[in-house]
């Protein structure tokens, strides 16, 4: 069932709802939270099926708010709110209301947006693209409990997790981190098999892949060790190599979907590991609503540190070190040699 409503407000929305709720035979709200979504409309399509799936999982109402823009000074100046309610088969198993915002409206969305909240039930503010660097600031996100964003849709990824890490808040959470959480448990689940203790680790990923970079923090922060990054030619996240002093333990998924587990001493194994879509992406976070203290402890790591300990396991760095004592010995004199080496251990990040 669907309802629009051309420049309405938000009172003759919560009525359409009522209405329509009694016309379809369910009076009852039986959903369990509100998703905002803040989008535009080249991306709307995408985020509301993603969020519809997901409501099988979490029946929630869905609120869309597309900002439009006004292309001459009249439009800007005349404030109007369109709205589409959709019930029953149309919106999965909640309700979702679909919010166009024009002229002055789009600077106060929150106000038309709090009307439609579910009472007592919590908030989730979901950016697919264009997040505020800081959301917890963010009026929509100052009415959530938690916030999730996307690194991997920003114009400069890697360069996002750091403004991301500066203007971190509890609540807020990265899909670009949840889209490892296969990874992490499986790192985890192999290191529990074997006693060894890890010396080093290299994580191979495409090029401008945030969770290529979050997961190489992970690591480093958990094991205390030097993490090195490398590319490949994806999809995503290809390859984990973890050095022991047991033997290497590999985790290796060229092809996004069947990776292999290899572990010094044991059978090679198949492991299902396929890329997941952003609906399974967004009903994991929804499943909790606390704040994600790893995901905090990883970010705030810093992309800084990580090049700094990374650049110490650099393949070029031992040689140097090697060679720079011996022609200290032979030739004292030869200061200009010894110079050189840090350049060339920061040639190695």
């Amino acid at each position: 069932m669907k309802t629009d409503l051309t420049d309405t407000t938000s009172s003759k929305i919560n009525k359409a709802l009522v209405l329509g709720r009694r016309a379809i035979g369910t009076p009852a709200v039986g959903m369990v939270l509100t998703l905002v979504i803040v989008t535009d409309e080249e991306n709307a399509y995408d985020a509301l099926k993603a969020a519809n799936e997901a409501s099988r999982e979490h029946p929630s109402r869905t609120l869309v708010v597309i900002k439009r823009v006004s292309r001459s000074p009249r439009d800007r100046s005349k404030a109007r709110l369109d709205a589409e309610v959709r019930l029953g088969a149309d919106a999965s198993t909640g309700e979702t209301v679909v919010l166009r915002l024009y002229g002055e409206v789009v600077d106060h969305a929150q106000s038309v947006v709090l009307p439609l909240l579910l009472p007592d039930a919590p908030v989730v503010v979901w950016w697919p693209v264009n997040a505020p660097t800081d959301p917890a600031k963010d009026p929509l996100g100052a009415l959530a409990q938690r916030r999730v964003t996307d690194t991997y849709a920003a114009e400069q990824p890697i360069q996002e997790l750091t403004a991301r890490a500066d203007a971190y808040t509890p609540g807020d959470t990265d899909l670009a981190w949840t889209r490892i959480t296969p990874w992490r448990s499986m790192l985890a689940a192999a290191l529990d098999q074997v006693v060894c203790e890890v010396t080093s680790a290299e994580v191979e990923g495409e090029e401008f892949n945030p969770s290529v970079e979050l997961l190489a923090m992970w690591l480093s922060d958990r094991l205390k060790v030097p993490v090195r990054r490398s590319k490949s030619t994806g999809p995503g996240l290809t390859s984990v190599r973890m050095e022991t002093s047991t033997g290497p333990i590999v985790l290796d998924r060229p092809d996004g979907s069947l990776a292999t587990l290899s572990i010094q001493g044991q059978p090679d194994r198949a492991v299902a590991l396929k890329r997941r879509d952003t609906a399974e992406l967004i009903a994991e976070e929804l499943r909790r609503l606390d704040p994600d203290d790893t995901y905090a402890t990883a970010l705030k790591f810093g992309l800084e540190r990580l090049d700094e300990e990374a650049a110490v396991t650099a393949p070029a760095a031992e040689p140097e070190a090697e060679v720079a004592p011996a022609a200290a010995e032979a030739k004292p004199t030869a200061k200009p040699a010894a110079k050189k080496a840090p350049a060339k251990k920061a040639a190695a990040k």
